[in-house]
């Protein structure tokens, strides 16, 4: 948590303010079982008469006015500077999200962040709140009512001692107890988050394959989890204030014992006893207030602990710069005994991979799935990075180089079309923020989606839902592909990106991209042999492994896995 104080630096005066006002609320309050007793000791048994009386009720009223007054502003400053400082919290983590490496997000995985991105950073906010409302305010009262008790009579005020000194004990015990529970639950909460995500993303795919049932046992399994953590915490949490009660009441008998030996013998007044009391009672309000907070720190602690863990993760991506060192002269693009491993697993997901790529080639990659097709041209944006083995971008080694600048010359269309919300436009200008209507209708022209454009009543400015869900999957992958060539990268990966385009339209498409003026070296992934046979170069994986690197007529005659997938696959055409 102390971490976390940082994002106060914008919040200073509404930090001091909110428990400042709450501290004079405090001293206020402490005051009020002073006048009670003199109204008794005085204005009741001391004969000055109901004037006096008035006039200390009066009193009574304009420091509950004052308290009011107080306690409203504390309240105001405390939620200004816990709002503020959540604001601060989800900027700097959204940003450390998005600079986090794929390998990382990989392992962290999307409802762990989302639930840090929401519930967390929430409870955080909570406790910041709770803290600057009450955590000066509850021990002020506290000992200050111990105080004034030893003020009246001291060993009155003993009592208030020993009583505060056995709450203390319970009240941290349980706190030490919890926090652990509390991430537990967090962590259960993951769980819970996860699996309404997968089931809302893929509701169409449980459905057909009729799902549901297993999916809501699924569902309810992960929830009973939650559901028991969260109880088994509450009930040591809820001890908090039977034992408070329990100490302070047993606290109170003790004192009006002792009080009423002491009125007895004259070192006590009556209304000496009831202000001790009304003390008494203070305190054991304010510990319930600090039980209720320690239980929400406890949260935040918690909370707090697993915002860190993304909050401190180090940046794996390498932004040096190279500029300085001497280039490699030759191949464009050059892969040099490349391994790849995810997660420290037993087995490669590439393993020895070498080959060159010249400027303006067109490559096309094949394997069977899980062959590492994907794998391997994420690494030319640096999405990943190699185990070992060194791959070479316009004569300079990709360890030393900015991931941006590989990826502000790459245009990258990914497996999943994925488009966002807004207008067709304003995706489409992901690629290139200054690209005119024009650029524009050139890229869509060239990713064959002129005619989802004409389609659409408003055209470019035609809003696309969350996930492009009003659009087709072949749509979606064509404005994809336009929102990459927008840009005109000197590289164009396109990763299996036209798997939902019949056989016209992705021949369409490869030639207009052949025929861009600008010749970008393309990377094509694919499963057809029909999209990739034209290439220049033709690389084949097989289990992470290089089967052979050549043009369609060279794979034929020396590739046996090419062959293949060649053959079973015209073979079905034919069929």
């Amino acid at each position: 948590m102390r971490k976390l104080i940082k994002y106060l630096k914008h919040y200073k005066l509404q930090s001091i303010l909110a428990p400042l006002f709450k501290l004079l609320e405090a001293a206020f309050e402490l005051i009020v079982p002073l006048i009670v007793s003199a109204v008794i000791d005085k204005g009741i048994n001391g004969g000055e008469g109901w004037q006096y009386i008035v006039k200390m009720c009066l009193v009574l009223v304009a420091l509950g006015v004052v308290g009011l007054v107080c306690a409203v502003a504390a309240q105001y400053f405390a939620a200004r500077a816990a709002v503020g400082f959540s604001k601060e919290l989800r900027h700097d983590l959204f940003d450390k999200v998005q600079k986090l490496s794929y390998r990382q997000i990989d392992a962290l995985g999307t409802g762990k962040m989302i639930t840090r991105m929401t519930s967390d950073v929430n409870q955080v906010q909570n406790g910041v709140n709770m803290v600057l409302r009450l955590f000066m305010r509850s021990p002020f009262i506290v000992f200050g009512a111990m105080i004034m008790a030893f003020v009246i009579n001291t060993v009155a005020g003993g009592v208030f001692a020993i009583s505060i000194a056995v709450l203390c004990v319970v009240v941290f015990g349980i706190m030490l107890i919890s926090i652990p529970l509390y991430k537990k639950v967090q962590n259960n909460l993951d769980k819970v988050t996860v699996s309404t995500r997968e089931t809302l993303t893929g509701v169409r795919v449980i459905r057909a394959f009729c799902k549901e049932d297993d999916e809501v046992s699924k569902y309810k399994a992960r929830n009973n989890a939650l559901t028991k953590s969260q109880i088994f915490v509450g009930r040591i949490s809820a001890l908090m204030n039977p034992l408070t009660y329990v100490i302070i009441n047993a606290a109170i008998i003790l004192l009006l014992y002792v009080g009423a030996i002491k009125v007895d013998g004259g070192a006590l007044s009556q209304g000496n006893v009831v202000a001790l009391y009304n003390y008494m009672g203070q305190i054991l309000i304010e510990l319930i207030k600090l039980a209720n907070l320690i239980i929400t720190v406890t949260k935040s602690f918690a909370c707090a602990g697993r915002v860190n863990e993304i909050l401190d993760m180090p940046i794996e991506t390498n932004t040096a710069d190279c500029s300085g060192e001497a280039e490699r002269v030759g191949h464009f693009i050059e892969f040099e005994n490349v391994c790849v491993n995810y997660g420290n697993a037993a087995i490669d997901a590439l393993s020895n991979i070498s080959f060159t790529v010249e400027r303006g080639q067109t490559v096309g990659i094949i394997g069977g799935t899980g062959a590492g097709k994907t794998t391997l041209v994420n690494l030319l944006p640096k999405f990943y990075e190699a185990k070992s083995g060194n791959i070479f971008i316009n004569g300079k080694n990709i360890k030393d180089v900015d991931g941006e600048h590989l990826r502000k010359i790459s245009g990258i269309v990914p497996q999943k079309a994925v488009l966002f919300y807004g207008s067709i436009r304003e995706n489409i200008k992901w690629g290139n923020d200054n690209a005119s209507d024009d650029d524009i209708i050139s890229a869509v022209n060239c990713a064959q989606a002129s005619d989802v454009i004409n389609s659409k009543y408003k055209g470019l400015d035609e809003i696309v839902e969350q996930g492009g869900k009003n659009f087709s999957g072949g749509q979606r992958q064509r404005l994809t592909i336009a929102r990459a060539l927008v840009k005109k990268p000197e590289i164009l990966i396109l990763d299996d990106s036209a798997s939902a385009l019949d056989y016209a339209t992705d021949a369409k498409l490869r030639k207009a991209i052949k025929n861009l003026d600008y010749s970008p070296t393309v990377f094509i992934v694919s499963q057809r042999t029909s999209s990739i046979m034209n290439a220049d170069k033709i690389i084949v994986l097989d289990g992470g492994k290089l089967a052979g690197v050549g043009t369609h007529d060279e794979l034929l005659k020396s590739c046996e896995v090419y062959k293949e997938i060649h053959n079973s696959q015209f073979e079905k055409v034919g069929a």
